[in-house]
């Protein structure tokens, strides 16, 4: 069946007909989203809402490109995701690390695209060097410097005393920065720590 005959058949109704246009399309689709959003999950989740809006709004179809009544659906799927990003926006590690959020690359207009490439460099040897330590002193480190809890909100979380929250950090801390300090040449020039010694 060629593509206007499927579509006059979802028109009416036809969910396999719509299903068959869905198979044709969903890939265009999500990867226009992952480039939108940056994010698999984020593209996921436009792209359904894209299909499920067009399936509503298939009897409204004027005619035309279908490729292009798609992807308007599609666009707008990720403007609404991305404004879902804003009002809610996750604090997952990954996230914080790996910056899905595009938008966010254009907040001050002043970061070039190489600054953007030596920044996610930069996050990519921190989350490298974060999975080095062992789990106490990486669940400390996040909490604190990630998350930003005090030491009696992570006494808290984790169960330890004060002092031990304290010095978990501060080996935590000592080992990331021996970690980075070891990646020497990998690090941008700008993130290079100094050895002080």
């Amino acid at each position: 069946m060629d593509e206007k005959a499927l579509i006059a058949a979802a028109r009416r109704g036809d969910t396999r007909s719509f299903n068959q246009l869905v198979s044709q399309y969903q890939d265009m689709v999500y990867n226009v989203a992952f480039r939108i959003l940056g994010d698999g999950d984020a593209a996921a989740d436009a792209s359904q809402d894209t299909f499920l809006s067009a399936y509503r709004a298939i009897a409204k179809f004027k005619g035309g490109s279908f490729k292009s009544w798609l992807l308007r659906i599609a666009t707008n799927a990720c403007y609404d995701q991305l404004r879902l990003l804003q009002r809610r926006p996750t604090s997952s590690l990954e996230a914080i690390y790996t910056d899905t959020d595009p938008s966010s690359h254009f907040v001050n207009g002043r970061e070039t695209p190489e600054e953007h490439a030596l920044r996610q460099e930069l996050s990519q040897i921190i989350q490298q060097g974060i999975q080095t330590l062992p789990p106490d002193q990486r669940t400390t480190l996040v909490l604190s410097d990630v998350q930003g809890m005090s030491y009696a909100e992570i006494a808290e979380v984790t169960g330890a005393s004060i002092g031990t929250v304290k010095s978990r950090l501060s080996r935590g801390r000592a080992r990331l920065r021996d970690c980075l300090l070891e990646q020497g040449e990998l690090l941008p020039a700008r993130y290079r720590l100094k050895d002080e010694g």
